[in-house]
């Protein structure tokens, strides 16, 4: 049963620390893999996932034949979330091809320069298992190729039965996509930042992935770019009076049963609300077929927030910079413009949170740990390299050149005020 608690109980130091103990399993892992490549990969492959693989390639053939083992529905749908994925990242692109060429004359004679360029090689990580997170593979291969990254490699676990599911095949064949590797967990991430013998390494990974992924993804990064290290998920709700119960608390079960380590909150300012949701929490749980993992992670970790006012609501969700942020309030256009803080926003009682994790266009590979602060969702602009250029004419030269000496050798970098005096004397000499 999810808890009820005042705002002075909250704990907004919300971090999922990675144990020292896996980081040090994870560096092993990866040690491993530098030394002996494809051959480490395949044992820890057959360690962890009790595969035997001949090969970590998913050949051709078995890519072709993925979509005749899906239903027709799953097809439709499939390519409405890529359509929609499409759409929203080209018009991103639309509003970053206004910053691509930047030409600014800064002083006479001194220009500089920007120009935005694809990555060119990215890696994407899909969690397999029983059931496969396909719509990972979409939320990160669309702004991808939006983006204009020539070269993605995927990597996701194999099945039980040693291949991939058809539905991730499938995806990866929308998405053009024909590197596809059967490897996943600590040493796929490992394969694709360092390389082996059959995988040439990434620039950058993206998507998510359980701990281990986690700890590989932080470990290896500055050798390799990565999104974000990624906790449990999270899911804020802002209700009032006038919320429905029943779809207040089927979101917070949704969001539960991703993760044990889920965090299902809600905040309100009507405790006959908090009361109403928590009943219809155990209504739906013992009506529905939901696994136990969602149980598990309500009773664990939901809260239900009592707060006097719901303007305190604004200050808190800002304070938690949670990953889905869902309004279900009378009037969500007097607190919108004061809440900063979040990875995605939901806003009304129809715009189901489930809806940005699948067909509506918005990613769902999302910062959580508060990283809200400070960044934003996957994007086209996480495909992008901003580049700048200098250029620099006599007169250029003159204006600036005396003003950097001055600076350098404040720092005490005679070598860097040498570098332009040489310059300035060779062009007064011309």
């Amino acid at each position: 049963m999810m808890k009820i608690i005042g705002p002075e109980e909250l704990p907004f130091n919300i971090k999922s620390p990675i144990h020292p103990e896996t980081m040090e399993k994870v560096r092993k892992i990866i040690a491993d893999i530098i030394l002996r490549g494809d051959e480490a990969v395949k044992e820890y492959t057959l360690l962890f996932d009790g595969i035997d693989l001949l090969s970590l390639r998913v050949d051709s053939k078995e890519i072709k034949k993925a979509e005749n083992k899906i239903s027709s529905e799953l097809k439709k749908s499939l390519r409405m979330a890529l359509e929609n994925l499409y759409l929203f990242s080209e018009k991103q692109m639309e509003v970053l091809d206004k910053l691509k060429e930047l030409k600014v004359e800064v002083k006479p004679g001194v220009t500089a320069t920007q120009r935005i360029i694809p990555l060119n090689r990215v890696g994407i990580y899909v969690p397999g298992g029983r059931y496969p997170l396909v719509s990972s593979l979409l939320m990160a291969g669309v702004p991808a190729r939006v983006a204009g990254v020539k070269e993605i490699a995927v990597c996701s676990p194999p099945g039980a039965n040693g291949n991939l599911n058809p539905v991730i095949l499938y995806a990866a064949s929308l998405l053009n996509i024909e590197e596809i590797f059967s490897i996943g967990g600590a040493q796929a991430i490992a394969a694709l930042a360092v390389g082996t013998q059959s995988i040439k390494p990434v620039d950058k990974i993206v998507g998510p992935g359980n701990i281990y992924v986690t700890a590989a993804k932080k470990e290896l990064y500055g050798q390799v770019g990565i999104d974000f290290i990624a906790g449990p998920t999270e899911l804020l709700i802002i209700a009032d009076q006038t919320a429905n119960p029943e779809l207040v608390a089927s979101d917070l079960i949704a969001q539960a049963e991703h993760d044990p380590m889920a965090c299902p909150w809600l905040i309100t300012d009507n405790q006959n609300l908090a009361e109403k949701v928590r009943a219809e929490i155990t209504k739906q749980l013992r009506e529905m077929r939901i696994s136990a993992i969602a149980a598990r992670s309500l009773e664990k970790n939901g809260l239900i927030v009592i707060l006097d006012h719901l303007e305190e609501a604004v200050e808190l969700a800002n304070q938690i910079a949670p990953e889905h942020l869902s309004l279900m309030v009378e009037n969500p256009g007097l607190i919108f413009a004061l809440l900063r803080n979040y990875g995605s926003l939901f806003v009304g009682e129809l715009t189901a949170e489930t809806l940005g994790d699948y067909s509506s266009g918005l990613n769902h590979i999302l910062p959580t740990n508060r990283a809200a602060r400070y960044t934003g969702g996957l994007s086209v602009k996480d495909f992008l390299k901003f580049q700048a250029g200098l250029e620099v004419s006599p007169e250029g030269l003159e204006e600036i050149g005396p003003a950097a000496i001055c600076l350098a050798e404040a720092e005490g970098l005679a070598g860097h005020a040498a570098s332009i005096r040489r310059r300035l004397k060779i062009s007064k000499a011309k």
